[in-house]
């Protein structure tokens, strides 16, 4: 759910994400697309029947938006809401690893998801009316 929240965020404060993308990217549409496939991941991962896509897109997105990560601590770029420590900057490095971890547990089979029988017999029944 947290993963959609920070979406959210893309688009109510676009401005502060922008600032981080580093320029050869364009930095709002870079930040409006990385939202929408936060959002996008973020239910795909509430769905048993797709989690395991879904989770493969985050672990794209998280490698993807990487770079701005670094370029965020290079250039010491100030974001509202974070505070203004090199430290911190430094630490979102392995932090990603940590997000790219937590996505990967949604790989295993969506079949081994929890409620994911009842969904795909579901979806079974109403694709064999």
């Amino acid at each position: 759910m947290c993963i959609i929240i920070v979406g959210i965020t893309h688009f109510i404060r676009p401005e502060q994400y922008a600032r981080i993308v580093p320029p050869p990217f364009p930095p709002l549409a870079s930040v409006y697309i990385s939202g929408f496939f936060e959002i996008l991941g973020g239910i795909g991962l509430l769905i048993p029947f797709v989690s395991v896509a879904a989770a493969w897109g985050l672990i794209s997105l998280f490698i993807a938006v990487f770079p701005a990560n670094i370029y965020m601590t290079l250039h010491n770029i100030e974001i509202e809401g974070i505070p203004h420590n090199q430290a911190l900057y430094l630490a979102r490095w392995p932090f990603q690893i940590v997000l790219i971890a937590w996505a990967y547990w949604y790989t295993r089979k969506s079949e081994a998801q929890p409620e994911a029988p009842e969904v795909a017999a579901e979806v079974s029944s109403l694709i064999n009316r």
